[in-house]
């Protein structure tokens, strides 16, 4: 498995120069206290040696205890990072032969003590987050970094998207739909519905009115049309007089029809698209007759055109609109989420609401995937080399860890004195 070093501290090189200065001192520190006791339990046994008494003896057994508690608790701090003087005694450098253990031991830890359901859901409840989140996002300047943020989010993943993989989603999502459900039922049923609620009158009274208005204006026109159908031996002053009449009376017509909301052009129209719409839902016929007519319209090379060019439009759009502070789509997003954190901060029935839903999807995350976020931890720990670990750890805690040396000589000494004094008494 390829194995990567543990990442560097905060503070980057010069922090970690800091750091092994102070170990290294707490070392040396250590270091004098284990030759204080050294050199003092030589003294002493010199002076014993020489005949010395009475007070020799009990410096003499602090000197040894503390000598000893300096080298113990010097082994012991030692063998956590690698093999007291390289020597392969047994339960040494614990960390770097046991990196992959204390990892997985770290990531059952994590998972039964901090992503367990009722942990998160308490957690949650007490960080009432709803309310912080809405006295926050409220703020106006607040909303507009939220806004700026994800204008910038849209803006990167409008650049992203290849518009070929985009037109080929709507036109698998949105064509192909279109395409596959028939359109006559409800088509048949949205005109029904129009019909019924009387929405159409107005359409109808602009197309009285537009034909009224061409026809008045387009006496020529219906002359000629008169005059070309005539016979060819019908005299001249006959076929214009005939035209004349005829001319009259569509007049006539159109203006009844134009003024006479109740005249039987009207009726007969109303009832023919009523018919209509029930033969788009009922009638198989006209049913296949709107599906030819949708199938022509898709196909035709200007709606083609105009569903390639679709995301190409919106893109466009979009980007603008992002790019724009002063933009309606901004300004309305800004507006939202400021009224969005005025709700959560007033409305205690939204708040418990959103709260309930981030408690539910944390709960659902830690339930369903705790196993795949504590093999983060377990797998990082893993790559990890086992040297450099064993080194970036000691540069952490390695200086507290120095005390332990010291404490051991200072509490080693005063045990041995109290010991030697206990046995002076006894004996």
């Amino acid at each position: 498995m390829e194995q990567t070093t543990l990442a560097d501290p905060p503070g980057g090189l010069a922090g970690e120069e800091a750091k092994r200065r102070g170990l290294r001192k707490m070392k040396l520190v250590a270091l004098a206290f284990l030759l204080g006791a050294t050199l003092v339990f030589a003294l002493t046994s010199w002076a014993q040696a020489a005949g010395w008494s009475g007070w020799v003896g009990y410096v003499r057994a602090a000197a040894e205890a503390g000598m000893v508690g300096a080298l113990a608790d010097w082994f012991a701090v030692t063998a956590l990072f690698r093999r007291p003087l390289r020597l392969p005694i047994p339960h040494t450098a614990i960390i770097p032969t046991k990196k992959d253990q204390l990892g997985s031991s770290l990531g059952d830890f994590v998972g039964t003590n901090f992503l367990s359901e009722q942990v998160v859901r308490d957690k949650l409840r007490r960080a009432d987050i709803a309310r912080r989140l809405g006295e926050w996002v409220a703020q106006r300047e607040n909303a507009e970094r939220v806004t700026s943020e994800l204008a910038t989010v849209v803006r990167g993943a409008v650049t992203v998207l290849r518009d070929e993989d985009v037109q080929a989603v709507l036109e698998q999502a949105v064509v192909r739909r279109v395409v596959e459900r028939p359109w006559g039922p409800p088509l048949g049923k949205l005109l029904e519905q129009v019909f019924a609620d009387g929405a159409h009158y107005k359409l109808v009274d602009l197309v009285c009115d537009r034909a009224y208005e061409w026809v008045r204006d387009n006496h020529n026109t219906v002359l000629r049309v008169v005059s070309d159908r005539a016979p060819s031996w019908s005299p001249k002053f006959v076929d214009s007089m005939l035209a004349d009449k005829v001319y009259g009376e569509v007049l006539s017509f159109a203006w009844a029809v134009k003024t006479d909301v109740n005249h039987p052009m009207r009726l007969a129209l109303d009832k023919f698209l009523g018919e209509f719409a029930q033969d788009l839902q009922r009638d198989p016929d006209t049913m296949a007759r709107a599906e030819q007519v949708k199938q022509q319209l898709l196909d035709h090379p200007d709606v083609q055109k105009l569903i390639g060019s679709a995301w190409t439009t919106a893109k466009g759009m979009l980007l603008s609109a992002a790019e724009d502070p002063s933009s309606e789509l901004r300004r309305r997003v800004r507006d939202g989420l400021a009224s969005l954190g005025d709700r959560l901060c007033t409305d205690d029935g939204l708040r418990s609401k959103v709260d309930g839903w981030l408690e539910g999807a944390a709960a659902y995350v830690v339930t369903h995937y705790s196993r795949e976020i504590t093999t983060i931890i377990t797998d990082t720990v893993e790559r990890w080399d086992a040297e450099e670990t064993s080194r970036k750890i000691e540069l952490q805690v390695g200086r507290d860890l120095q005390f332990i040396r010291i404490n051991g000589t200072v509490v080693g000494a005063l045990a041995g004195l109290l010991i030697y004094s206990i046995a002076e008494a006894v004996f």
